[in-house]
């Protein structure tokens, strides 16, 4: 059984919304557990546990939200004690806009798990780009990211109407990307397989 932990913060609901989806995206994965925290409470026994740990914030002014970066400098001990090295990592973000400079919250998720010693899965998916309709859930990574997941909520938009169906439908994909990634990683590291 591979444990896949999911830590976010969501300032408006909507990155919360995208966990949900990268969360049923796992957990449609055979032997594989999925768990959300939002780093207003989290339980660093069960992100010690966990095989992969997926970090999720909302892109506010171009970086990660201020609420995500107080979770990320808490595990300095961590960092020390080398708690969570050889772990799986990912991350997602949302923002208002189409870029936002989501790119640079993507990358800033990477090196806090580079730090942490941590392995990078990235979203593994060609891009279809912005053409067509946002809605269409065939039209998967339609913002062209590679190193994870970016997702686009228009700023007037409740968490009920935005992410789109296209954004919903990649998070699901990449939730099934770490799962899977997650398994082969532990029946490398145990000999087994699941």
């Amino acid at each position: 059984m591979a444990n896949v932990a999911i830590v976010y913060h969501s300032g408006f609901g909507h990155t919360l919304r995208v966990a949900e989806h990268v969360a049923l995206g796992a957990a449609s994965v055979a032997h594989t557990q999925v768990s959300q925290q939002s780093v207003e409470g989290i339980d660093l026994e069960a992100l010690h546990a966990a095989d992969a740990l997926v970090f999720g914030a909302p892109t506010y002014m171009g970086s990660v939200s201020a609420a995500f970066k107080v979770f990320m400098e808490s595990t300095s001990r961590l960092w020390l004690q080398q708690r969570w090295k050889d772990k799986l990592a990912a991350g997602f973000t949302n923002s208002g806009t189409l870029y936002g400079d989501k790119a640079n919250t993507l990358d800033e998720l990477c090196c806090f798990a580079a730090q942490h010693g941590m392995l990078w899965v990235s979203l593994g998916l060609l891009t279809n780009g912005v053409r067509g309709d946002r809605d269409d859930p065939r039209h998967l990574n339609r913002l062209g990211s590679s190193l994870g997941l970016m997702t686009q909520s228009d700023i007037d938009s409740g968490p009920e109407l935005a992410p789109p169906v296209s954004d919903l439908e990649t998070a699901r994909a990449f939730g099934r990307r770490i799962a899977e990634a997650a398994i082969r990683w532990r029946a490398g590291q145990t000999g087994s397989s699941g």
